[in-house]
Protein backbone atom coordinates (compact mmCIF):
# COMPACT_ATOMS: atom_id res chain seq x y z
CA UNK A 1 0.00 0.00 0.00
CA UNK A 2 1.42 3.61 -0.46
CA UNK A 3 -0.23 5.12 2.23
CA UNK A 4 0.66 4.81 5.82
CA UNK A 5 -2.08 4.00 8.03
CA UNK A 6 -3.26 6.93 10.04
CA UNK A 7 -2.76 7.52 13.86
CA UNK A 8 -4.86 9.84 14.47
CA UNK A 9 -7.82 12.75 13.37
CA UNK A 10 -4.78 14.93 12.16
CA UNK A 11 -3.37 12.62 9.41
CA UNK A 12 -6.82 11.63 8.39
CA UNK A 13 -7.61 15.38 7.54
CA UNK A 14 -4.04 15.59 5.93
CA UNK A 15 -5.44 13.24 3.32
CA UNK A 16 -7.75 15.01 1.97
CA UNK A 17 -4.78 16.68 0.03
CA UNK A 18 -4.57 13.09 -1.78
CA UNK A 19 -5.98 11.76 -5.02
CA UNK A 20 -8.43 9.69 -4.21
CA UNK A 21 -8.11 5.87 -5.17
CA UNK A 22 -8.68 2.68 -3.43
CA UNK A 23 -5.74 2.64 -1.60
CA UNK A 24 -6.07 6.25 -0.14
CA UNK A 25 -10.15 5.03 1.11
CA UNK A 26 -8.64 1.84 2.60
CA UNK A 27 -6.05 3.34 4.23
CA UNK A 28 -8.10 5.53 5.73
CA UNK A 29 -10.80 3.50 6.71
CA UNK A 30 -7.88 1.24 8.42
CA UNK A 31 -6.78 4.47 10.16
CA UNK A 32 -10.44 5.32 11.62
CA UNK A 33 -10.61 1.73 12.72
CA UNK A 34 -7.01 2.42 14.32
CA UNK A 35 -8.12 5.71 16.17
CA UNK A 36 -11.75 3.92 17.45
CA UNK A 37 -9.99 0.77 18.98
CA UNK A 38 -6.84 3.41 20.41
CA UNK A 39 -9.87 5.39 22.33
CA UNK A 40 -11.73 2.44 23.27
CA UNK A 41 -14.82 2.88 21.50
CA UNK A 42 -16.41 -0.52 19.90
CA UNK A 43 -17.42 -1.48 16.38
CA UNK A 44 -21.37 -0.46 17.36
CA UNK A 45 -19.84 3.09 18.26
CA UNK A 46 -18.27 3.26 15.08
CA UNK A 47 -21.29 1.96 13.11
CA UNK A 48 -23.62 4.60 14.83
CA UNK A 49 -21.43 7.26 13.50
CA UNK A 50 -20.83 6.03 9.95
CA UNK A 51 -24.78 5.67 9.73
CA UNK A 52 -25.61 8.87 11.11
CA UNK A 53 -27.42 11.15 8.25
CA UNK A 54 -25.53 13.50 7.06
CA UNK A 55 -25.35 15.79 3.84
CA UNK A 56 -22.18 13.80 2.40
CA UNK A 57 -23.73 10.02 1.86
CA UNK A 58 -27.06 8.55 1.14
CA UNK A 59 -29.15 6.03 3.35
CA UNK A 60 -27.39 3.38 0.39
CA UNK A 61 -24.50 4.05 0.67
CA UNK A 62 -23.73 5.05 4.09
CA UNK A 63 -25.03 1.35 4.55
CA UNK A 64 -22.45 -0.07 1.94
CA UNK A 65 -19.58 2.26 3.61
CA UNK A 66 -21.12 0.42 6.89
CA UNK A 67 -20.56 -3.14 5.73
CA UNK A 68 -17.21 -2.22 4.31
CA UNK A 69 -16.19 -0.59 7.60
CA UNK A 70 -17.53 -3.62 9.40
CA UNK A 71 -15.51 -6.28 7.01
CA UNK A 72 -12.08 -4.67 7.83
CA UNK A 73 -12.59 -4.17 11.48
CA UNK A 74 -12.48 -8.07 11.44
CA UNK A 75 -10.18 -8.33 9.16
CA UNK A 76 -7.70 -6.06 11.06
CA UNK A 77 -8.27 -7.70 14.37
Amino acid sequence: MNYPIPSNQQEIVAMQTEPVDEELVAAAIAGVIKITRSEGRSLDQLMAEVLADDNLLDKVQRRWLSDVVAQAWECLT
